[in-house]
């Protein structure tokens, strides 16, 4: 049985707000993968919850004159996978989003409620990292914007106010044309599985496919929320690809991170990861941005398997 101490449904976004305005104790519930949980394991027994689940508004994907792709935050893991928009134009993001939980929780979880709970682990951040996804937020002072990087202000902590509904995750044309992306995320198990670590990379190459235009790297569980490697960011643009780009962004990236020891993994482990992982991304994320095959994720790993599979 669930604890719950007061339930409403909204009909509407303004309703929603309206209703969590009223009530400061009260909690957003989508797809409830995660708070309804937390309500039976007693650690928000008897919550008052907002439910948005049936709010058109907030499901689907589509793409806006501009190029924009929105994403309602209410779209569920597997319509965010399987959307031929997605596929298309972010697969990274598809990709990423299909390795959270089973298929039970990919298709009642939602892409909002994944961002929204602050969890350095969620599968979705790491890649809308690397998109420099937008997220739209709506409130009783209006509709605000706030760039995923400004998002997170600690563990398990949002800039999204109480009275805040998020309405959507945009992603410009200029942020994924022409770049090619790829996400891997490391547990001890194939599926059902809290990250360990999540790595998401995003490439555009030069016109040759020789050098690096521009790269992006973001990270989960690498630090208290999810984050981007910027230094070696800038300093990569305009590197040739090849082992020195390899080793440049393995040294660099643990400049900028600052994982933890937890039950999962030690500080040492994830610093490991961390490595192996932005190399094996970036491989596959080359390739898929039209660079040479034989730099593949699977092609490096069969034959790098003495040391790389040992490794991680």
């Amino acid at each position: 049985m669930y604890d719950i101490g007061k339930y409403v449904q909204a009909a509407s976004i303004e309703e929603a707000i309206r209703a969590l305005a009223a009530d400061e104790k009260a909690m957003i519930i989508s797809g409830g993968s995660d708070v309804l949980v937390q309500i039976r394991e007693g650690r928000l027994a008897g919550a008052s919850l907002v439910s948005i689940h049936g709010i058109k508004e907030l499901k689907g994907v589509h793409m806006e004159d501009d190029g924009t792709i929105v994403i309602g935050a209410a779209t569920t893991f597997s319509h965010v996978t399987y959307h031929d928009i997605v596929e298309k134009y972010i697969p990274i993001l598809g990709h990423a989003v299909d390795q959270a939980g089973g298929p039970q929780l990919r298709n009642t979880g939602t892409i909002g409620g994944n961002f929204c709970n602050g969890v350095t682990s969620a599968d979705s951040a790491s890649s809308l990292m690397v998109l420099n996804a937008v997220i739209e937020l709506q409130g009783m002072g209006g509709t605000r914007f706030v760039p995923i990087r400004e998002f997170y202000t600690g563990p398990g902590k949002t800039v999204r106010a109480h009275d805040e509904v998020a309405v959507s995750v945009r992603i410009a044309k200029k942020d994924y044309e022409g770049f090619g992306g790829h996400y891997i995320k490391y547990g001890k198990r194939n599926a059902m599985e809290i990250a360990t670590l999540g790595c998401a990379v995003s490439v555009k190459l030069s016109e040759d496919k020789t050098c690096i235009q521009d790269m992006r790297i973001g990270y989960g569980v690498a630090a208290p929320t999810p984050i981007r490697c910027p230094k070696i960011e800038e300093q990569v643009k305009g590197m040739a690809v090849g082992e020195e780009f390899f080793t440049a962004v393995r040294k660099g990236v643990l400049e900028e991170v600052n994982p933890r020891t937890s039950w999962r993994a030690s500080k040492e482990f994830r610093l490991q990861l961390i490595e192996e992982l932005a190399e094996r991304a970036l491989r596959q994320a080359i390739v898929n941005a039209g660079g040479d095959a034989e730099l593949s994720e699977l092609a490096w790993e069969d034959g790098n398997m003495a040391g790389g599979e040992q490794n991680a």
